[in-house]
């Protein structure tokens, strides 16, 4: 990895640019062939995003329907493999177009290539998505 970074560095700094509502950028700190997996995605969502466009194109307007105003949990560790990391955290908003409270909490796991994210897999509640979104389209 250039410069040394860490994975579990480049992890914080892809969800410090996620906090940060800058979209383009999160996008940026992904490989051209990024694999984006989202294995308990609910019905009519996608469950993989293949390349750096897809998935911006996917969360380029997320800021304009979930307000993620803090991440008050998180704990990220190393592996045994230096280009992965894994993270549990948590996001604490409000879904815009209904008020409702996003409360979430995640388990990603990151491989990182050249320093950049080259396969990023996220676990979240589509139960508590679903409830949160209640009408709101993402």
């Amino acid at each position: 990895m250039p410069n040394h970074i860490t994975a579990v560095e480049l992890l914080r700094r892809s969800l410090d640019t996620f906090l940060a509502k800058d979209m383009k950028g999160w996008s940026e700190l992904c490989d051209d062939n990024v694999v984006a997996e989202f294995p308990f995605a609910p019905e009519g969502s996608p469950r993989r995003l293949e390349g750096r466009k897809a998935l911006y194109e996917y969360l380029r307007n997320y800021p304009d329907v979930i307000d993620v105003r803090s991440i008050p949990n998180l704990r990220i560790y190393a592996t045994d493999d230096a280009n992965v990391a894994i993270a549990e955290w948590s996001a604490s908003g409000k879904v815009l177009a209904n008020g409702n409270a996003y409360e979430m909490s995640y388990a990603t796991f990151v491989t990182f290539k050249d320093g950049l994210m080259i396969n990023y897999r996220e676990y979240w509640n589509p139960q508590a998505f679903m409830q949160a979104m209640s009408g709101a389209q993402f």
